[in-house]
């Protein structure tokens, strides 16, 4: 099986396959892929070249797909190895996540990246649809939310902050931004299901709600003396309108997209305005609570209960788990792994996509080479060394793992691309591939050859010819004056 993992490797492949043998391997398929897990069994495949004969062996017509997209790579690399790939994933979720409130791209750029993501086998497009910067669906029940906040003053988000937080028309001279109509998201729904790609949609709250505030004051906490507190960041938990608009809002995305999955966002309230809000104040009273920040539990459990009696499973960024959230709630971990490990503990489900490692929205090389970005260096070597599965996690517990691009700086569909490509080729490789076929400076020579098939057609890609000899090491950091940067690519 090792050597069939080192052959498997020195295809062109990305993901790098399970296995490969040089000669057509005629065993039973249906006995290979008894051990497996059923979803993994789901998306198996054998596909045996003999000639200028082709045989694709799966259990499903998602198999089947999966297939047919190793074989499409292949040929666009104008490589078609005589012999037989036998192929699984690594985890269930493989995904990559989407931020359209900060800067919107449009229909055309998210097919554009899900045809990106069905060639690396990922699986799901996590869509980040409303932020303080701009609410991106459209919703009959709140109009208003894009009516009033589609569209804003300022490129970029920094513009937009810097500018004050000016909302604007659709026809407001100099105003940029634009929403989802529902038939469009129906439409992106089924190519991407076409592609075996699950759409999951977020509704941000309770944080990161700014335009929900500004579109609808009636969700904002009331200070003792009637007044609203406009320019909120946090939506009021004490407040009944604000659970009747989520409620709205939310049974509206479930009916747009069927994804088992609604995420709920969680993360970075500031609770500022609770401690001074009279329908806080009596929501804590009512339910026996010593501090404010419980309220956020209470606002997840009870949207979690909504969404549950639908059908769904909420999923909610790692801060959930500090206030309390039922046992079928997914947590992503973003603050790096800690909150993974947590929630493992717990026995919740846990989606791995922590800021170290995964995401690309930090500079993929030297900061005086790139255009202005956040974070620390997330190289592509960097990048591809992230392990999901960290000490102490229960395995059984980790759903899979995801890139997020958050797009504060990035306001061109050529800008987004720019970040992810590469990167997301050594995400999709950690996705699929097993942690023991992993080998960086293979990887490496698979991910140049697949950048010129993306340029090809018609992706904006980082240039791997002029990374600097720091990224190329893998390191985030020059090291100590005198010590040797190590590259051995």
């Amino acid at each position: 099986m090792i050597l069939a993992f080192l052959l498997a490797a020195a295809l062109k492949l990305i993901p790098a396959p399970v296995s490969f043998t040089p000669e057509p391997d005629h065993s039973s398929f249906k006995k290979a892929v008894e051990q497996l897990e059923p979803w993994q069994r789901q998306e198996a495949y054998k596909l045996t070249v003999k000639g200028e004969q082709v045989k694709i062996e799966a259990l499903s017509e998602e198999g089947n797909f999966r297939a047919r997209t190793t074989l499409e790579q292949l040929r666009a690399l104008g490589e078609l190895p005589q012999g037989t790939i036998f192929d699984y994933p690594r985890f269930r979720h493989r995904g990559l996540m989407l931020d359209e409130s900060r800067s919107f791209h449009g229909m055309e750029f998210l097919k554009k990246q899900i045809d990106a993501m069905a060639l690396l086998k990922l699986n799901v497009l996590h869509l980040h649809l409303d932020d303080s910067a701009g609410w991106r669906l459209e919703s009959e029940s709140y109009p208003d939310l894009t009516a009033l906040t589609a569209w804003r003053m300022g490129y970029t988000y920094h513009e937009w902050e810097a500018g004050r937080y000016r909302f604007a028309r659709a026809d407001t001279p100099g105003a940029t931004g634009g929403f989802y109509t529902k038939a469009q998201m129906r439409e992106l729904v089924a190519y991407a299901a076409e592609r075996y790609i699950t759409v999951i949609p977020e509704i941000e709250m309770p944080g990161h709600s700014m335009e929900v505030g500004y579109a609808y004051p009636q969700v904002l906490c009331e200070l003792p003396d009637g007044r609203l507190h406009t320019g909120a960041w946090d939506l009021c938990p004490g407040n009944e309108a604000t659970y009747r608009l989520l409620e709205a809002v939310l049974k509206e995305v479930m009916d747009v997209f069927p994804s088992p999955f609604i995420h709920i966002g969680g993360d970075e309230a500031t609770m500022k305005t609770w401690s001074q809000c009279v329908n806080c104040a009596r929501r804590m009273q009512e339910e026996g609570y010593t501090e404010v920040k419980q309220l956020q539990g209470y606002l997840v459990r009870r949207i979690e209960r909504f969404v549950s009696a639908h059908g769904r499973r909420i999923i909610g960024w790692d801060e959930i788990l500090e206030t309390g959230v039922p046992q079928d709630a997914v947590v992503q971990s973003w603050r790096g792994s800690a909150g993974g490990v947590q929630a493992s503990a717990q026995g919740h489900d846990v989606i791995m996509s922590p800021n170290t490692h995964c995401y690309f929205n930090y500079y993929q090389d030297l900061i005086r080479k790139e255009p202005k970005a956040v974070g620390e260096l997330v190289s592509l070597r960097f990048a591809y060394g992230y392990e999901p599965l960290a000490p102490g996690m229960e395995p059984a517990r980790l759903l899979g793992v995801q890139a997020n691009l958050w797009t504060e700086l990035i306001p061109t569909a050529e800008h987004a691309e720019y970040m992810l490509y590469p990167r997301l080729l050594a995400l999709a490789e950690t996705a699929w591939t097993p942690a023991s076929a992993k080998e960086y400076k293979g990887f490496r020579k698979r991910a140049r050859a697949l950048v010129d098939v993306l340029r090809a057609r018609g992706y904006n890609t980082f240039d791997m010819d002029t990374e600097s000899d720091l990224a190329r090491s893998g390191l985030q950091r020059f090291p100590p004056e005198g010590v040797p940067i190590p590259i051995d690519d």
